[in-house]
């Protein structure tokens, strides 16, 4: 999503030609990797691969700290990451959502539904799909035409679909670019439902917990007293602004305005924030002039 090739300039390209070393951390639930295959948590992500990958670029880098930007379930992990004690970082951008999410009522009650997949047997799910689905596939592929949604967000691509149905409207589709909305099926793809269930399990919550829906992270927000912007598309309808705003709350209070800004991202969704085809205008100067400012 970062190194994208499908938009003009790309989150990667626009830091790096702004003089900042960037490294792309591919965790346990990234498409590229067999492990997003495997069984884990969202624990596993937060308490394992963050912190093993900051201490990795720390010690390539020489540096003594990193600054981190974050999107989505990344995002939720990488402040799962610090309220557990992540050491190294200085500084983040997290996008879309935090310690708080809040999502409109049709994904809450989907939310539901994912403990009941896992119970009948299903260790995965994907939006891939292609022309030779199974017929359990084609049946879902059916079924998911008649997803509630803007009539102006309906399209023929049966990935960009059945993101939709696993997910809900990620992105508001008049801020993809074409050639980002046929490289759907390079972007998402498949995820556990173990991680699928604690998702579900902090969306009916509308906080961060850990996978047996434990409190082990709110009371630890002094952890969050770094410099943080927090990105939030105003269309976003998967997962709500008011995750955000009420985070923001949160840390102010616990640690002090001086930390915080949010930026509410007028006409975007949620992904369309990090992948649209004017992000580089609209998005990314944001998160440099965080970066920029925190960078000391």
């Amino acid at each position: 999503m970062y190194s994208t090739d499908t938009i003009a300039t790309n989150l990667l390209e626009f830091l790096y030609e702004n003089n900042f070393d960037v490294w792309l951390l591919d965790h346990r639930l990234s498409i590229e990797l067999s492990a997003s295959h495997r069984q884990s948590k969202m624990d596993d992500v937060a308490t394992r691969d963050y912190p093993s990958a900051v201490n990795k670029v720390l010690e390539l880098s020489k540096t003594k700290s990193l600054q981190i930007v974050a999107h989505g379930v990344g995002s939720s992990t990488f402040t799962m990451a610090m309220l557990a004690g992540l050491q190294g970082v200085r500084a983040a951008v997290c996008s879309q959502v935090s310690t708080d999410l809040y999502v409109p009522l049709l994904n809450l009650g989907k939310s539901y539904l994912t403990p009941i997949s896992r119970a009948l047997g299903f260790r995965t799910m994907t939006t891939y799909t292609d022309t030779d689905a199974s017929p359990l596939d084609r049946v879902y592929n059916w079924l998911i035409k008649a997803y509630p949604m803007e009539a102006e967000e309906h399209c023929k691509n049966p990935v960009c679909q059945r993101v939709t149905g696993l997910y809900g409207n990620l992105y508001e589709h008049d801020q993809l670019s074409p050639e980002t909305h046929k490289a759907m099926h390079e972007l998402f793809g498949v995820v556990n439902l173990t991680a699928m269930v604690q998702l579900s399990r902090i969306a009916t919550t509308r906080h961060l917990v850990n996978a047996e829906g434990e409190e082990v992270y709110l009371p630890h927000l002094e952890r969050l007293a770094i410099p943080i912007a927090f990105i939030h598309g105003a269309d976003n309808v998967c997962v709500l602004p008011k995750s955000t705003e009420i985070t923001l709350d949160r840390v102010t209070k616990a640690n002090g305005a001086e930390l915080y800004v949010r930026h509410l991202i007028p006409d975007y969704g949620h992904v369309d924030c990090i992948i649209g085809k004017n992000a580089a205008t609209d998005v990314y100067p944001l998160i440099l002039n965080h970066l920029e400012g925190s960078d000391t």
